[in-house]
């Protein structure tokens, strides 16, 4: 790589980050450390707002910044060589703080990142793959890096960019715009519908070479169709059209990993029990299952639930479903091994549906030994007490705001 061109790219893209919004402010921002012992890790979906975040960050460290984006087309050819030419605009001026995007397509990187850390600058590495990134500094920089997670709008920021009050109405809308910031202020489908190509054909195909695309669409398409079900790679195998569970497995892996879907298992103490159970799917923002959903009924049920999974896993809670002797809660809230919270999600408690929320949501409390239960709906707000045990009933907008 030529010096010239390397120096024209971090030109441009420091005058893109100068130019660009700060944004709304986001939560994570009060969540990220200040460290130089540690190379501090943001992971998110495409286009979920990490620049951004970035930009925010280095506004309010009002330090030296050093900005380089490889998922550049100009930086293709970037090697681990070409590290050395890096190093030599780095020591033109004196930089505090290094900021690195998708870095992790360049091969070797982390020997790099370790250099730096060892001379006592501030790393901050950004990535659309949680995989790439932990696995190689699992390996070269054992305990040497903190990780933050960022998703798309919370509800909470959702009011705020929208200008919204908390509330049934505000909910429904969040269920129907999600919380992608370049969707919220265009509208505009494609932004959506280019952000699913993105992910499946560069971060998915080209990466781990994978001819069969379509194969991969069917399943991405059929996960969006089922949030909140269970789904099972064994009986995948025929509805997508692929020879083996195993490929079933290595799309799961891929589509989790770009933040696409999550597979949550179901509660377990063994471990293999747990791997071996069918899990439930969800995906990552709800525009994103209005837009590549197939299925033509209604899910508001099923998008609130999948609407709460993320609200709990932004807390950085381990979540797993309880299903127990043909009973079966949506929620199991743990930390550290100890459970924390019971919850179950439906849109509406009725009497069609009453006795089967609340005995699953009874069995897991008894199960668990917990002497308190929650039930999430759309509107209802209301206490359920049963054998000296008490399930309460709340409104989502209450229980998020």
């Amino acid at each position: 790589m030529k010096l010239s061109v390397l120096e024209r790219v971090i030109d441009d893209q420091k005058q893109e980050l100068e130019l660009s919004e700060t944004g709304l402010e986001r939560e994570l921002l009060t969540e990220l450390p200040a460290l130089t012992s540690h190379a501090l890790i943001i992971t998110g979906i495409r286009r979920c707002g990490k620049s951004t975040v970035l930009h925010q960050y280095v506004k309010r460290t009002r330090q030296m910044v050093f900005y380089l984006n490889f998922d550049d087309l100009r930086l293709y050819d970037f090697q681990l060589s070409d590290f050395a030419l890096l190093d030599e605009m780095i020591s033109k001026s004196e930089y505090a703080i290094l900021f690195f995007d998708e870095i992790q397509v360049v091969e070797g990187w982390e020997l790099y990142v370790r250099q730096k850390l060892d001379q006592h600058y501030q790393i901050v590495l950004t990535g659309s793959n949680a995989t790439l990134l932990s696995q190689e500094l699992g390996t070269k920089l054992t305990g040497r890096h903190v990780n933050k997670e960022l998703f798309p709008f919370s509800y909470r920021e959702f009011l705020q960019f929208e200008h919204l009050e908390s509330g049934s109405e505000s909910i429904e809308q969040y269920l129907r715009l999600g919380g992608f910031p370049e969707y919220l202020k265009s509208k505009e489908r494609d932004v959506l519908t280019a952000l699913i190509d993105d992910i499946i054909h560069r971060d998915i195909a080209v990466r781990y070479g994978i001819r069969d695309v379509s194969s991969l669409k069917r399943l991405c398409s059929y996960l969006f169709s089922n949030v909140g079900n269970l789904v099972s790679p064994s009986k995948l195998k025929s509805t997508i059209g692929v020879k083996s569970a195993s490929t079933i497995l290595e799309y799961f892996s891929h589509l989790e990993s770009c933040y696409l879907v999550h597979l949550m298992p179901r509660f377990s103490y063994s471990y293999k029990a747990q791997m071996l159970a069918p899990k439930k799917v969800y995906v990552i923002d709800s525009a994103l299952i209005n837009v590549g959903s197939v299925s033509f009924s209604e899910n508001d049920g099923h998008l609130l639930e999948n609407l709460m999974f993320w609200e709990f896993r932004r807390k950085s809670f381990t979540l797993n479903y309880f299903s127990e002797n043909g009973y079966e809660c949506d929620f199991v809230l743990s930390r550290q091994g100890k459970v924390e919270q019971l919850i179950q999600v439906c849109f509406d408690l009725n009497t069609d549906n009453q006795d089967r929320e609340v005995n699953g949501l009874f069995e897991a409390m008894k199960s668990f030994g917990m002497d308190s239960g929650t039930i999430v709906t759309m509107h209802q707000h209301d206490k359920i007490l049963k054998e000296g045990k008490t399930i309460v009933v709340l409104p989502a907008a209450e229980f998020l705001h």
